[in-house]
């Protein structure tokens, strides 16, 4: 075996292990979930999950990242498509407000704000980390595309980073409640009419 090839499988195998605790620490918790079951989950022994993570703790934190980092990769994947948003950009921005709601809706996201939460009190450096890896970064990639729009005369002079924060505002404030906080699966219609009320207000206050 090459040291590429080496190298290669132990990030696979690490990949594989956060993949698993986050799927376990989503299912019973933190203070519930048990090292041993994360190795089960992940198909490899429990000295090799330490040998990857040293601890339950580190092992929560790099799960939480890793889930995080793949949520704010599909949204600014879904942001980057205003780049070049066509004719009607009410439409693409409509089509960008319910892939950003669907991605919030999903399992992956909604447990991942419930076990970052769930921990602040005992890791709320992680909460702020989480916070500025996902909304934050989701935030400054609309900004940039919402000036790019402003810029070519599609929306009238603003701040973006004001704008931006106020579309994800109208965005996310009825997903939550709709949601209950993450506790009721919103249905495809609801996410669609979230999405064309948010961006209808958004045109009004910002479109030429």
């Amino acid at each position: 075996m090459t040291g590429a090839t080496a190298a290669r499988g132990r990030i696979d195998k690490r990949e594989a292990i956060l993949n698993a605790a986050f799927t376990v620490f989503a299912r019973r918790g933190y203070d519930k979930a048990c090292v041993q079951e994360i190795a089960d989950e992940a198909g490899v022994a429990k000295p090799t999950v330490y040998n990857h993570l040293t601890d339950k703790e580190t092992l929560f934190r790099h799960a939480i990242l890793a889930a995080a980092d793949a949520v704010t990769a599909e949204n600014l994947a879904i942001v980057e498509r205003l780049r070049d948003p066509g004719d009607d950009l009410s439409a693409a921005l409509s089509d960008t407000a319910y892939r950003l709601l669907e991605v919030c809706a999903a399992e992956r996201a909604r447990d991942l704000r419930r076990l970052t939460y769930a921990q602040h009190a005992n890791l709320p450096d992680l909460t702020a980390t989480v916070l500025e890896r996902t909304a934050q970064g989701v935030a400054e990639a609309l900004a940039d595309r919402l000036a790019r729009l402003a810029l070519a005369g599609r929306l009238r002079p603003c701040d973006p980073t004001v704008a931006a924060e106020q579309l994800l505002a109208l965005l996310t404030g009825p997903l939550e409640r709709r949601s209950q906080l993450g506790a009721r699966d919103v249905p495809d219609t609801e996410l669609r009419a979230v999405a064309e009320a948010a961006v209808r207000t958004f045109i009004a206050a910002y479109g030429t």
